[in-house]
């Protein structure tokens, strides 16, 4: 266990930062002229710029949008709803019951009278065939087989082997002498030709052709070909170095005019002309771009502060006396009509409604115990249902449930209610 402390690890060091160059002369002189005009022209483009950008915000947000969302709540009132509900409870179903109308048509037509045929014809048909084939065909053939083709095969291989046997001996004598004859036909006299006439004869002609053709094509390669190849090649030697050398010195010379006719003038174009010029541009760019970044965030600035001067002139001219006069007019008059006029007149009307109601209704029951008086007057008071043993005028008894025994005595497991099991 390491009860040492350790040094605290060095602290990372920031990358050292480039040196900023020096600026010149040029870029001093034309930069506070360059931003003067340059703000100028800037800023009514950036308050045309902003007013545009303040123009398209409300627009987008008071208009665009707003309008959007009702054509997309529309359009999904109007299309998407009234869509999804016909392909839920249309188009699915109806499709549903075509598929399945339509599957059992094609199962009823190619499938189920395919398939009967193939269970009941062709296999029970194929099954008989099968059996009687077997019966009329196999059976036969196997015995006719084991019992007649078999002992016939066994004894004709038998009388093969011994005709094959006798054949044999025979046969190698024979063939003894007919090789024999051929070898003295065909074989030996060639044989003969080549080792006693053909091998003498081409030993004659190699050497013979080694002392008229391959030692004098030696020794005259030897002693006249090389020296005068030797010869020709210190010579081409000799011509191409003199070429070389005249070719390295006018290539030389070439490249000392090509040098101080072309290179030197261009580079000292590049290097006193146009290096400079392009700094200078370089520099009027870079200022130039600067300036109109300035001019543009000072621009930001100046239509910042003009934007909330109008703003602050609109609410002081137009919000604040609204607002005045809505809190201290309008609040205290709409109270006012809401308490002296609107509700009193709401309560005298749901009072007024509610006084109607009950005279509509005292109007219909009286119409209705009218109605029932002539009714009862005309054909006479409705018969009651009269209980059995009920002594009419009186009132009839109630009957008493003879769910549970009359005794006070409570069930238990050595009693019974049921008839069949009473004593």
């Amino acid at each position: 266990m390491d009860l040492e402390k350790r040094p605290p690890l060095p602290a990372p060091q920031a990358p050292p930062q480039a040196p900023q160059q020096a600026e010149g002369c040029l870029a001093v002189a034309i930069r506070i002229p360059v931003r003067i005009v340059v703000l100028v022209l800037v800023v009514p483009v950036r308050l045309v710029w902003d007013a545009l950008a303040v123009c398209g915000r409300f627009v987008y947000l008071r208009g665009l949008r707003p309008v959007g969302r009702a054509l997309a709540w529309l359009g999904r009132t109007l299309i998407v709803t009234p869509l999804s509900w016909l392909m839920e409870y249309v188009i699915t179903p109806v499709a549903l019951g075509i598929t399945t109308v339509a599957t059992w048509l094609l199962k009823a037509v190619f499938v189920w009278p395919w398939v009967g045929l193939w269970r009941y014809v062709v296999v029970p048909v194929g099954k008989g065939l099968a059996w009687l084939g077997r019966v009329l065909v196999v059976i036969p053939a196997v015995w006719l087989y084991a019992a007649v083709l078999t002992p016939i095969g066994h004894a004709i291989a038998w009388l093969a082997r011994g005709i094959a046997a006798v054949a044999a001996v025979a046969g190698r004598g024979i063939g003894a002498g007919a090789m024999w004859l051929l070898k003295a036909v065909f074989v030996w006299p060639w044989v003969g030709l080549w080792r006693y006439v053909v091998v003498p004869v081409g030993k004659g002609l190699a050497w013979l052709g080694r002392v008229l053709v391959v030692i004098p094509a030696v020794w005259l390669y030897t002693t006249v070909l090389t020296p005068v190849g030797h010869a020709i090649a210190w010579l081409a030697k000799g011509v191409g170095a003199g070429i070389a050398w005249t070719v390295r010195g006018i290539g030389a010379v070439l490249g000392a005019l090509g040098r101080w006719i072309f290179v030197v003038p261009a580079v000292a174009l590049w290097r006193w002309v146009l290096a400079p010029i392009g700094r200078g541009i370089a520099v009027v760019a870079r200022e130039v771009g600067a300036a109109f970044g300035h001019a543009w965030r000072i621009a930001g600035y100046v239509s910042l502060a003009v934007g909330r001067f109008l703003g602050r002139l609109l609410r002081w001219l137009f919000v604040d006396p609204v607002r005045w006069a809505y809190r201290v007019i309008l609040t205290p008059v709409g109270h006012a009509v809401r308490d002296g006029v609107w509700r009193p007149a709401a309560k005298a009307v749901k009072d007024a409604g509610r006084a109607t109601r009950q005279a509509l209704a005292a109007a219909r029951q009286s119409v209705r115990d009218a109605r029932a008086d002539v009714r009862r007057m005309l054909f006479g008071a409705p018969k009651g249902q009269v209980p059995v043993g009920a002594v009419p005028r009186e009132p009839a008894p109630v009957p008493v449930a003879r769910r549970e025994p009359d005794t006070a005595m409570a069930r238990t497991l050595g009693s019974s209610t049921t008839a069949l099991t009473k004593d």
